[in-house]
Order: C-alpha cells, then structure tokens, then sequence
C-alpha cells in the first residue's frame, strides 16, 4: 500500500457491499484504499453483508477472526425505516429489476445513515439511485473479473 492512498467515496460514511469484501485483496491499489478508507473511520458494514461474509467462514477460528474485525467497524443496522425504504425502492425500480433482497436492505441500511454504498456489483446503480445514495465502486466495472 501506498501511504498516499486515496480513501473510497466522498469522505462521508460507506457501507461495503459482500462483492467488495470478497474482492478487497484482490491488488494493492484497492486493499490500499481500503485500508485508508478504514483508517478515516469511514467505513461501515451492515448486518446483512456481515451475515453473508460469516458464511463464508471455512472453521470456527475463521469465524471468530471474521466476526471480531466486522464487529469493530461502526455498524449500519436494519431498521424497520430501512425495511421500508427498501421496498419503496423494489416498488420504483418495479418488476424490471429483480434484485437480491440482501441488496434492497444493505442499501437501504446505508441510506437512512446518508451513508454511500462501496460495492462491485451492478445491482447497486440502481438501487442507489432509487435511494438516492452515492455507488461507489471498489474498482472499474468489469476490471476484477
């Protein structure tokens, strides 16, 4: 890591996305920027993703290590707001977009905090700009896969 390295987004809140957990390793440029992201206590996890990031766990000891580093984060809970932001969001976007309900609420966690989403994921342009919250992405589209 670079110690010059730029956080993620705006300098405001982000709560990461499973796609961009699961890739923040992936080359120095991002684990660089999500080390400095963390740094600036900018980022944040919802319960949601860190439910999907502990099934990942291929022991216990994995589960502990994962369960301690996301619980020291500042948390963006599900709330009974969120819950109803996420399906005013599924009623705008419509049956065009089928989209993961873990998506809808992570989303939706983010954006009663006014918080903006990292991600590596397409199905959070639109749900970010049915919330009206900033997607921000881990890195280029297509550039990781």
């Amino acid at each position: 890591m670079t110690a010059d390295a730029e956080p993620y987004g705006s300098g405001s809140l982000v709560v990461f996305d499973t796609s961009a957990w699961n890739r923040q390793r992936a080359n120095d440029e991002i684990s660089g920027r999500w080390r400095a992201t963390l740094a600036a206590g900018a980022l944040s996890v919802c319960p949601v993703a860190a439910l999907e990031i502990l099934a990942s766990a291929r022991d216990q000891a994995a589960f502990h290590r994962l369960d301690a580093a996301l619980s020291a984060l500042p948390q963006a809970p599900v709330t009974r707001t969120s819950c109803s932001a996420a399906i005013a969001a599924s009623r705008e976007l419509g049956g065009s977009r089928r989209l993961p309900a873990a998506d809808y609420l992570i989303a939706a966690a983010a954006a009663e905090r006014g918080a903006a989403i990292l991600h590596y994921d397409r199905h959070f342009e639109p749900l970010c700009e049915a919330l009206g919250i900033d997607s921000v992405w881990l890195a280029e589209p297509g550039s990781l896969d």
